[in-house]
């Protein structure tokens, strides 16, 4: 298989949805929703971040929509339960003749953070990584500062493996060192029972 053809193959548009989330590929039409839950919170003021400023949605979708045309990306945006748009994530890096991709680009309005929403969005796409795409690693990558990042990744079952110092110049000029963590497809099914487990009990909750 060639890097184009394996690379198209993974890049497909496609739409996941669970009983608290709905996931579908990133368009245009989502730039003023997507701009609103930006505003929740303020998150997009988070330095470590790649959140986009609300009047920055169009170019945000643009750039998303770019890496998608050339099979270097796949975005999302994300609903919660009701339809409304909650924020956007991603298949990134993806490297078809290796079978791996990297799911990140993650952000969430403040209302449905550390909910079940997060959880069962990360189900769907480790589901569609490992058992349609047929992925042999998962990467999930974020700023060494980002802890709050850290800990969820950890707490997803990845494992780390290293940090990739001055990794990237971000747009104030700053260097960021990002933590890289990883899930291996024989680590998947131990990886989807924790998850399950996770979602079953914060779903409990609500």
């Amino acid at each position: 298989m060639n890097m184009s053809a394996a690379n198209t193959h993974w890049v497909t548009p496609v739409s996941l949805a669970g009983k608290h989330v709905q996931l579908e590929p990133l368009a245009r039409d989502h730039a003023k929703a997507l701009g609103a839950a930006a505003s929740d919170g303020d998150i997009w003021k988070l330095w470590y971040t790649a959140v986009p400023a609300p009047d920055q949605a169009e170019t945000y979708i643009e750039t998303a929509l770019a890496q998608r045309e050339i099979g270097k990306a796949m975005a999302f945006v994300v609903k919660d339960a009701a339809g409304d748009v909650v924020g956007s994530t991603r298949f990134g890096n993806i490297d078809g003749d290796n079978r791996r991709v990297e799911i990140g680009w993650t952000w969430y309005a403040a209302r449905v953070q550390r909910t079940a929403l997060n959880t069962e969005a990360k189900l769907l796409l480790l589901t569609h990584a490992f058992e349609t795409l047929g992925a042999i690693a998962v990467e999930f990558r974020t700023s060494w500062f980002n802890h709050r990042s850290r800990t969820a990744i950890a707490r997803l079952g990845a494992k780390q493996d290293g940090v990739l110092r001055n990794h990237m110049i971000m747009p104030d000029g700053t260097r960021r060192d990002t933590v890289v963590f990883s899930i291996i497809d024989s680590e998947w099914p131990a990886v989807r029972k924790h998850l399950q487990y996770k979602l079953d009990e914060q779903a409990a909750r609500t």
